[in-house]
């Protein structure tokens, strides 16, 4: 079965709201949309309070080439701009809406569910369609889609890699997606290739998933150049360098674009957006959340509006258990702790877990015993040992040297840690303060 070669962990799956079909979040009484939920700079809000706004219309313009429109997910009036939290614990502006109880759709929407196969446009036309619906990496990353469908001169892409392989323990709103709208997602990666110009697509899917390998292979008997690759379940089987080894064979060089390699990958999420996006004139105004915990009363895969509090999704889902401890904005181990439960749903949202105070539970931290275990468990080749210890005295130059930056922060290195050293949350800051030295350098 194919994997990657370098490091990895097997932690296990907890995939407790598998195969749970997706339910509607009711509208919520008032939403936050944050307008930094990409990578790159922060859209520009075109609203002022006051306002009245319809679902679907543009609230904030793309700041830049790396950023992303943004789009009101609701009908309602703009009561304020104003910071809210993030799930990163940073204030952050936000466009606030209070909802009214029905939708009065932007007029270019398509609403009806009907399947559209057939897409006539150029491949400019069909990312400039992307661009305008703000589409943006679903699977947390939130990298602007259309700027991903434009590789920079000298690189030719060969292949689109559509990452299904959803390998975080506990997160199901991927596999739910492929489940229930399979189809779409044929069709989306139809229109993808087509934008790239390749001939050639793999949906790659960890062999935990079955149901959805078998359905997609069946959709995509017609599509001769689509294929579906089952994978070994071995995680971050879903970093962009693992699933490009795992899928081609082929290795993305330290600081190179993944494009060298000749592959693009994007989540199966924001293949779904393209066709919404192309077929449907629809912007990422909603995403499927996944909320799960082992004490959570009804675990499932959500469908609610961006903006949502992560408090909304919770109580649709049977409410706070006493248990909880801690409110992590997606899975265990790539997840963020939340400061408040009034943090909005993203496009970049898979899930919301509640851990109980025994999962939750620090362990007392000991001396590096010098065991080797965080290197053979890092996919990236690095020595997460030395990371933390040049983190810790503040060497950003000397962690520069060793490559902090191809950390993908999957937190291989603190699960396997015998000594319990908080490995990630140190390389985190490091690669944080080295990322903003090298941003300062160019900058000169």
């Amino acid at each position: 079965m194919r994997t990657f070669s370098m490091g990895g962990i097997h932690p296990p799956e907890n995939k407790i709201s598998a195969g749970k079909a997706i339910e509607q979040v009711p509208l919520p009484a008032q939403v936050a949309i944050l307008l930094n939920q990409h990578s790159g700079a922060p859209a520009v809000p075109v609203v002022q309070r006051g306002d009245r706004v319809k679902t679907g219309q543009l609230i904030a313009e793309a700041a830049g080439y790396i950023s992303a429109n943004i789009h009101s997910s609701v009908t309602g009036k703009v009561l304020k701009l104003d910071e809210v939290y993030d799930a990163s614990g940073y204030r952050c502006q936000a466009v606030i809406i209070e909802v009214e109880p029905a939708d009065e759709w932007t007029e270019e929407v398509v609403l009806n569910s009907t399947l559209k196969r057939d897409c006539t446009l150029s491949p400019e036309e069909i990312i400039q369609k992307i661009k305008e619906a703000g589409v943006v990496g679903m699977g947390g990353a939130s990298f602007p889609s259309h700027v991903k469908l434009s590789p920079p001169p000298g690189t030719k892409p060969e292949v689109l890699i559509v990452n299904a392989a959803e390998c975080e323990p506990y997160l199901t709103s991927d596999h739910q997606l492929m489940l229930e709208k399979g189809m779409e997602i044929i069709v989306g990666t139809k229109i993808t290739m087509m934008a790239l110009k390749v001939n050639r697509a793999v949906i790659a899917i960890e062999n935990n998933k079955p149901d959805a390998i078998t359905l997609l292979e069946r959709l995509a008997i017609p599509y001769s150049q689509i294929d579906v690759m089952p994978l070994a379940v071995h995680y971050p089987q879903g970093g962009e360098k693992q699933l490009i080894e795992a899928v081609l064979g082929r290795h993305v060089p330290s600081g190179a674009l993944p494009v060298v390699t000749g592959a693009i990958v994007l989540n199966v999420g924001s293949i779904f957006a393209n066709y919404e996006a192309v077929q449907k004139n629809k912007p990422v105004i909603d995403r499927v959340v996944c909320v799960t915990g082992k004490s959570v009363k009804k675990p499932g895969n959500y469908l609610c509006r961006i903006g949502t509090s992560v408090q909304d999704l919770i109580d649709f889902a049977g409410g706070m258990p006493d248990s909880t401890a801690k409110v992590i904005s997606g899975g265990p181990m790539m997840g963020k702790a939340l400061i408040n439960t009034q943090v909005p749903v993203t496009k970049g949202t898979s899930g919301v877990l509640l851990m109980d105070g025994n999962e939750a539970h620090r362990n007392e931290v000991y001396n590096c015993i010098r065991c080797g275990d965080c290197i053979e468990a890092c996919p990236m080749g690095l020595e997460p040992y030395l990371l933390m210890s040049l983190s810790e005295l503040s060497e950003w130059e000397a962690m520069e040297k060793e490559c902090i930056m191809n950390c993908i922060e999957c937190g291989c290195c603190s699960y396997v840690c015998p000594s319990n050293r908080p490995l990630l949350d140190h390389l985190r800051v490091g690669k944080f303060k080295v990322g903003a030295i090298i941003r300062g350098r160019k900058n000169q």
